[in-house]
């Protein structure tokens, strides 16, 4: 049998003495006449994986992976060929290793890259899981001993893997285990740092130091260890857990163990999972030693608990291709798999929440393209994965207002769900007329959505990144994109048409927001400045600086007059939006990751990362007014609506709040979204919310 190469197609096997493909009609071939590709294995936008056999070797089992991207962007295109090859170099240098697939050819075919490695027959620790249940603690300590064993010969040959997960051990047909998976791997320097602002690992099993930085340690590996040890105790993956808590679940891991561990093997994964790298063991060889001096004790027996585990979350961003994944969103009902529900987590100290949010930043920063070969090369088969965020703030229409009836607090239920998007919606606009809104993904497309019906008008791409913040001029005639790409994109509304492509910032755009006059267009990066534009003739006017960190949001007030922004620290400050002078520096309790100013330009409101709190400040003075509490998780977007009475937020524990603008007091939860709720934004009536999600959707709320 001989399947298609051609990356565009479902690849159908066909019998010997076939030459063309019977679906698209490519011409079947035998790799360098050599490797004949029987089947595929699974694959992404950066290539595919077949099931192989060597001719030359009396048809023995091989695995093909292709690299065929089919991705706009130099930089990304550059960083997945680069991180290709690197798996190569990586699988010669660990040479023949009975658990570790041995290189067998590298090469380029019709110009495309083809790697060729040994098959190893078996199936991965995660499908062990999900057909077996959870493991008990014999099983674990087996476990250990066996990939540990592995990592001393990897770290010995100055290799880090950096994305070690249930996917990518491979539990052998002769029982022993192979680690597979290379493609994020590095060499070991003193220290191992990616590019700024470039993570890479999937989350859940990567630890701080590889997501907040792009640090990795040996230890670093030993940290995934630990979380997958935990996965397979709980059949809960740590993302679950990540994103209520950050890094805070390390500290409590075993509360949702369905049976605890003894003393010594909970002593091990403690040091195992160890946020700071500092306190964690030193070596694998440590990590043996600490098993060989605390024998396992015996298991009571049991029922065995079957879990049907999450599925792995999206792996950020593109991160890398086989060592690589992004945690994908599990469904609604299985998000969290357990025999019992997890209850709800108390907020971890600020220090945790500041890391976590810093590890999600990044996360989002998938948007620049950094995650992708991770999920599209990733083992035998694509598993799904978590993934990275690009700020995005929802912005309101700067139109004259009328007046409104306030939310009413009776149930609410969506009354759309827009699905179109392939990836995380980040950022949603309405029209100033309420007509049309849009949605920016991480799909790298902007769509036009009628709101009345819900139907999709059109499609806008351009970007090479993904799209994070979208505005619309309050004459409703232009739409305003920014990217992972580092740019900002200006289109006619009407027509769908690109106007033009507005280039200056060195990192990706968090976030816009267009004067009241329509004149004046500000945008925040992560290269820690802020740009004003004019709008029409897409020239710069000035950069402001001043923040010493990622700006992650920027808002104007109605007046035209100030500029507030917010960083990845606890300063927002206020500009003149004239002459671009500082005007203020305001001093939160964390992060600033979404800024609104309301409709009588009297009151600022802060919706924050990490302490899952809103603040509302007295925009002339700087004094605090409120502070909001009540989400579970990080708040990601705030919204006023046109009257100035009600406050929605969206947030990381996947529900919409609206509060009394006034009073503080919280009005009503909306609940409907499968995931983080990235944006929130009201119609210029009042009548509507439109939100945006990590479930890839975008729902609209009737509040009348």
């Amino acid at each position: 049998m001989t399947c298609c190469l051609n990356p565009a197609c479902h690849n159908p096997p066909h019998p010997d003495g076939v030459k063309f493909c019977s679906s698209c009609g490519v011409p079947l071939i035998v790799l360098r006449n050599r490797y004949r590709p029987m089947k595929t294995l699974g694959g992404g936008g950066f290539g595919k994986t077949y099931l192989a056999e060597d001719v030359d070797k009396l048809n023995e089992h091989c695995v093909i992976k292709q690299f065929a991207p089919q991705v706009q962007g130099t930089a990304s295109l550059n960083k997945a060929t680069e991180l290709f090859e690197q798996e190569a170099k990586r699988l010669q240098q660990l040479g023949k290793h009975p658990q570790i697939p041995t290189l067998l050819a590298y090469f380029n075919e019709d110009n495309r890259l083809y790697l060729v490695q040994e098959f190893m027959a078996g199936q991965n620790l995660f499908k062990e899981l999900q057909q077996q249940g959870i493991f008990n603690e014999q099983k674990v300590r087996e476990l250990l001993l066996d990939l540990l064993d592995i990592l001393q010969t990897v770290h010995q040959q100055q290799v880090i893997h950096r994305d070690i997960k249930p996917e990518n051990i491979i539990r052998h047909s002769d029982g022993k285990l192979v680690l597979i998976d290379f493609g994020a791997s590095k060499q070991l320097t003193a220290t191992v740092m990616t590019n700024p602002g470039t993570a890479i690992g999937s989350f859940g099993y990567a630890p701080l130091e590889q997501m907040q930085g792009g640090e990795a340690y040996p230890v670093s590996d030993l940290y995934s260890v630990g979380a997958t040890c935990f996965h397979l105790l709980s059949g809960i993956h740590p993302w679950e857990l990540w994103k209520r808590q950050g890094y805070g679940w390390v500290a409590n891991w075993r509360q949702h163990l369905p049976q605890p561990v003894s003393q010594e093997l909970g002593r091990i994964l403690d040091k195992l999972l160890h946020e700071e790298h500092q306190q964690r063991y030193h070596s694998a060889t440590e990590v043996l030693q600490a098993l060989n001096s605390s024998p396992s004790l015996p298991v009571p027996p049991t029922q065995p608990v079957i879990v049907k585990p999450v599925s792995p979350p999206p792996s950020p961003v593109p991160p890398t291709q086989p060592a690589i994944v992004k945690p994908s969103s599990p469904p609604p009902s299985t998000r969290i798999s357990s025999s019992q529900p997890i209850p709800a987590p108390t907020p971890p100290p600020k220090h945790l929440n500041k890391q976590a949010l810093w590890g999600f930043i990044i996360l989002c920063g998938g948007l620049t393209g950094f995650w992708f070969w991770q999920s599209s090369l990733s083992g035998y088969k694509d598993s799904p994965l978590p993934t990275q965020t690009l700020e995005a703030t929802p912005k309101l229409s700067n139109s004259p207002q009328p007046s409104f009836t306030p939310v009413s607090i009776s149930d609410i239920a969506p009354v759309k769900t827009l699905q179109g998007h392939s990836d995380v919606v980040f950022s949603v606009a309405i029209s100033p007329d309420g007509k049309t809104f849009a949605s920016g993904s991480k799909d790298k497309t902007i769509k036009l959505w009628n709101l009345t019906t819900g139907e999709q008008i059109r499609n806008l791409a351009g970007h090479s990144g993904g799209v994070g913040p979208v505005a619309i001029s309050p004459d409703g005639k232009t739409l305003a994109s920014g990217s992972g790409d580092k740019t900002i994109k200006l289109w006619n509304l009407a027509t769908g048409q690109q106007i033009r492509t507005l280039t200056g910032h060195s990192s990706e755009v968090n976030s816009l927001a267009i004067s009241p006059d329509g004149k004046t267009l500000a945008s925040g990066s992560s290269d820690t400045t802020i740009k004003l534009w004019n709008l029409a003739t897409g020239q710069q006017i000035r950069t402001l600086t001043g923040h010493s960190e990622r700006v992650l949001s920027v808002a104007i007030s109605p007046d035209g007059k100030t500029l507030a922004s917010g960083s990845r620290n606890t300063t927002i400050k206020l500009w003149n939006l004239t002459t671009g002078q500082e005007l203020r520096s305001l001093t939160g309790d964390s992060w600033a990751y979404s800024l609104v100013i309301s409709p009588d330009g009297k009151t600022l409101v802060s919706g924050h990362f990490d302490s899952n709190t809103i603040t509302l400040w007295n925009l002339e003075t700087g004094e605090k007014i409120h502070t909001l509490k009540g989400h579970s998780n990080l708040v990601l977007s705030v919204a006023i609506s046109p009257d100035g009475k009600t406050l929605a937020s969206g947030s990381g524990d996947d529900t919409i709040k609206l509060w009394n603008m006034a009073t503080g007091e919280q009005i009503r939860t909306l609940k409907g979204h499968s995931h983080l709720v990235n944006s929130v934004a009201f119609s210029p009536d009042g009548k509507n919310l439109v939100s945006g999600s990590f479930d890839n959707t975008m729902k609209i709320w009737r509040l009348e």
